[in-house]
């Protein structure tokens, strides 16, 4: 398989990519040929924040494997309670966050809530639904509009 990083909107600014690179969902055309694009850039609302104080909030989610899903539920903390499961498996398809490389369960069990919960939803939307946007509605002019959950902009940035 071949894999295709693809960056956020505000990580291709200056990144020296074309415009749109790699930021379509599901397939894109690279020499003739059709790539899958298996890694999602995220920003999460908080972040996790190490030993040493430091704030990471980028990182990059991979699409998950039947072997992620299955793995986990022979762990024994997941057999011993099953909300684990989900910081088992979100461990195991975070490729990166900030300058960490190694994320494991003790990583995600230092997330805030928020965090996890958007770790948890992003999982869904590229796993299940093979993108990163969300329909929303304005609750002032009640327009209807999609945003980019992995473009990491803070609310009320377009």
């Amino acid at each position: 398989m071949r894999r295709a990083f693809a960056p956020s909107a505000r990580q291709e600014e200056g990144s020296g990519l074309p415009p749109g690179h790699g930021t379509g969902a599901g397939t894109s055309r690279d020499e003739g040929r059709e790539t899958l694009r298996t890694e999602f850039a995220f920003e999460l609302p908080r972040g996790y924040v190490d030993e040493s104080g430091t704030v990471h909030r980028s990182g990059v989610m991979r699409l998950a494997t039947a072997r992620d899903e299955l793995i986990p539920l022979r762990d024994d903390r997941v057999r011993e309670n099953s909300a684990y499961l989900s910081v088992v498996l979100i461990s195991r398809v975070i490729t990166r966050l900030g300058t960490i490389d190694d994320v494991h369960p003790g990583v995600v069990e230092d997330l805030f809530a928020s965090d996890l919960a958007f770790l948890q939803d992003f999982y869904r939307r590229i796993n299940a639904e093979g993108h990163t946007r969300a329909a929303v509605t304005c609750p002032s002019c009640h327009e209807n509009f999609a945003v980019d959950l992995s473009g990491g902009g803070r609310l009320g940035e377009s």
